[in-house]
């Protein structure tokens, strides 16, 4: 086995696919120090600029006095604070929605929300480029997993009409991690009240960013908000709003039902409850500080002026901006002379994206300034002079 694995190794180096980790020496910021070696970087999700908020950073003190460091038990036995219990409430009442229950991860909500509501007998329909998390989850069960093309309604009322499933439910990226191009939520849950199905939004990279106060996909472009009660929505909590975490929100029985069968939520130690003491006030900060999702929309313009007809930047509205390359080697070969130049910018490859779309996944944040921007955009103008590509 291990002759086998050291093979498999080598043959992903070669393809330009090995990963490496970065060890960071200090907090989450657009400058970040790794081998005494600072760098200018677009390679966080902390799009608001929170993780390092001295405000929060408070809270977690707070709450670490008041509760604590380590939660002691899993939520359903005497893990469940008031702090767990009061950003619930919160949470719920910001996205417009009824209950809302808390997860350790992203990963964890998603799959024991879809192992939770479908098996044997029952259909997933899936968008083909959603997070591994939802793959994985539509995995696990032991439902048929319908696969659609990339936001092709037409394709999905298809699968969804012809399909006799017991339960029908839809799995989607609000916000695909990998291509910044966002869900048609309205259309999504339309058909889904349509033919009797349930809608998992995964809104990992949306909230906090879409919608007037960050609400989320929701809220994006409808003040008002959608609703229907074929929704299940879930966002994480370690992205824009700047701490770690996820929630899972929707009708009472939908959350009751969780509570009582989500594998993932009753079989594992609840999150310290200083985590969701300094998340009330990372709530508040999103829906108070307009200027961080303004600040975001100016230098998604800068970028997208800045490089226009010298490299394709993909068509997106959000933070992730992602720059197509095109082979692995290539990518990989942009993201070392950035880093050469200072700069960091990590180079996707596949399986995470198609293969034939390496591509430098650009990120930006609140925290950054017009002067970054600029720095990034002259680096990349002058590698397309010196032809590296």
């Amino acid at each position: 086995m291990l002759s086998d694995l050291i093979e498999q190794l080598r043959v992903r180096e070669k393809a330009g696919l090995k990963r490496r980790r970065q060890t960071l020496d200090g907090p989450q910021t657009p400058y970040l120090t790794i081998a005494d070696e600072q760098y200018l970087a677009f390679c966080s999700n902390d799009y608001l600029g929170l993780a390092n908020h001295p405000e929060l950073i408070k809270s977690a003190c707070e709450g670490a006095q008041y509760y604590g460091v380590g939660a002691g038990a899993s939520h359903l036995i005497s893990g469940h604070s008031l702090a767990h219990e009061e950003l619930e409430q919160a949470l719920a009442y910001f996205v417009g929605l009824p209950n809302a229950l808390l997860f350790s991860a992203g990963y964890m909500a998603n799959i024991g929300i879809v192992m939770a509501f479908v098996g044997r007998g029952d259909a997933i329909f899936a968008d083909k480029l959603n997070h591994a998390s939802l793959n994985d989850a539509a995995q696990l069960t032991r439902a048929k997993l319908v696969r659609f093309p990339h936001l092709d309604m037409t394709i999905l009322e298809q699968r969804l009409s012809s399909s006799k499933a017991r339960r029908k439910l839809v799995i989607t990226d609000s916000v695909f991690s990998m291509d910044g191009d966002i869900a048609p939520i309205k259309q999504l849950l339309t058909l889904c009240e349509k033919y009797n199905a349930m809608l998992l939004l995964d809104d990992a990279h949306g909230f906090g960013v879409l919608g007037k106060c960050g609400q989320g996909c929701l809220f994006d472009d409808n003040e008002e908000g959608l609703y229907s009660p074929n929704l299940i929505y879930m966002a994480t909590l370690g992205k824009a709003a700047g701490v770690f975490g996820a929630f899972v929100a929707a009708q009472p029985e939908v959350i009751e039902t969780l509570m009582q069968t989500a594998r993932s939520y009753i079989y594992t130690t609840a999150a310290p409850a200083l985590l969701a003491h300094t998340l009330l006030t990372s709530l508040k900060l999103i829906e108070q500080d307009h200027w961080r999702r303004e600040k975001l929309m100016q230098h998604i313009v800068q970028l997208n002026e800045g490089l226009q007809s010298h490299w394709e930047l993909m068509s997106s509205r959000t933070p992730i901006q992602p720059l197509l390359i095109g082979e692995s080697i290539d990518a990989v070969r942009v993201s070392d002379a950035l880093r050469t130049a200072g700069i960091l910018v990590p180079a996707i490859r596949p399986p995470t994206v198609p293969q034939g779309t390496a591509r430098l996944r650009i990120s930006l944040s609140a925290a950054h300034h017009s002067d970054d921007i600029e720095r990034l955009i002259d680096a990349l103008l002058m590698m397309r002079k010196k032809s590296l590509l």
